[in-house]
């Protein structure tokens, strides 16, 4: 039952989520607010709402493992699973943005997250309010930045949504978050009684199982772009995606409940993978051909997200 539990829970928290975000935006253009401010901040927020529910609902009943272990290895999962076999299926340009902006903000975030944990052993609510301070800082500066642009490309916004009726919109919003929350309840509890048949730890499952499941939609969407030989993804897009849910996700969850260190080996192990993957995104973009995401390098992130799924397991 709780591999049917871990199921029906992954797949309510993609309808959820999907639900949330066509809501988000349709209410976002009722607001008169610009597609790009949409793009860059409706979108993203509604996106981590499944890894919100998830590693809320996880602190609230004690198994802070879960909490740590879903956005460490979604961010895990998010360079080494989905960039890398989107790499191997069709090349990804970078641009200059990257390593003035983008990967710096991440490697901050990714490093601020480490420390907390490290000194306090927890996440604090002092702690949580500093990471999500921290996004509304980021986003300040991405839209700046954004707007010296002549031209700038923003995904998951169908213009369509401008015309959505009120009535629908408050339907979809609880669709989206009648899902959402018997979704994470599912994975929650599905998760723990699954390590407990296996004998494993609830981060294992967490940082393997969960995470991989979190981030799904996203893989999928990215695999059948590039299978068209449409645009397959913004690198910016994953490592916006990783900045929230570190800073968005946890932040939050640790503002109503502080998250506790029960796992060393979060710290020691899949902590320092996830700083490790980000680091090294930007070596690779340098290697030839520079500025390219190419199947080579696509190939050596899908490997190391293979190594360390196996040594979670192994461990």
């Amino acid at each position: 039952m709780s591999i049917i539990f871990i199921l029906i829970g992954l797949a309510l928290l993609v309808v959820g989520g999907e639900f949330l975000v066509r809501a988000s935006v349709a209410l976002s253009f009722k607001l008169n607010v610009s597609r790009m401010v949409i793009g860059l901040t409706v979108v993203s927020f509604a996106t981590s709402a499944p890894e919100l529910l998830v590693s809320l609902q996880a602190a609230l009943s004690g198994f802070s493992d879960i909490a740590l272990g879903n956005v460490i290895g979604s961010n895990i999962a998010n360079l080494g699973l989905v960039l890398g076999i989107t790499a191997v299926i069709s090349t990804i340009a970078v641009d200059r943005e990257f390593y003035r902006f983008n990967w710096p903000a991440m490697m901050i975030f990714s490093i601020a997250l480490y420390y907390f944990l490290s000194t306090g052993g927890n996440i604090s609510r002092l702690e949580g309010l500093i990471l999500f301070l921290g996004i509304i800082v980021f986003l300040f500066f991405l839209i700046k930045r954004s707007r010296r642009k002549t031209e700038i490309a923003v995904e998951g916004i169908d213009d369509s949504l401008k015309y959505t009726s009120n009535i629908k919109m408050i339907i979809w919003l609880l669709i989206g978050g009648i899902a959402l929350y018997g979704g994470s309840e599912l994975l929650v509890s599905g998760a723990v009684d699954l390590a407990t048949k296996l004998g494993v730890s609830e981060r294992v499952i967490s940082v393997t199982m969960i995470a991989v499941g979190t981030s799904v939609p996203e893989l999928a969407a990215s695999v059948i772009a590039a299978l068209k030989k449409e645009k397959a993804l913004s690198l910016g897009n994953l490592i916006g995606s990783n900045i929230f849910n570190i800073a968005t996700v946890l932040g939050i969850t640790a503002m109503i409940q502080p998250i506790f260190l029960k796992s060393e080996q979060i710290l020691s192990n899949d902590i320092i993978w996830m700083i490790g993957v980000a680091f090294a995104i930007a070596p690779l973009t340098y290697l030839p051909k520079r500025f390219l995401f190419t199947r080579y390098k696509g190939v050596i992130l899908f490997i190391s997200y293979v190594i360390f799924t196996g040594l979670a397991f192994l461990g």
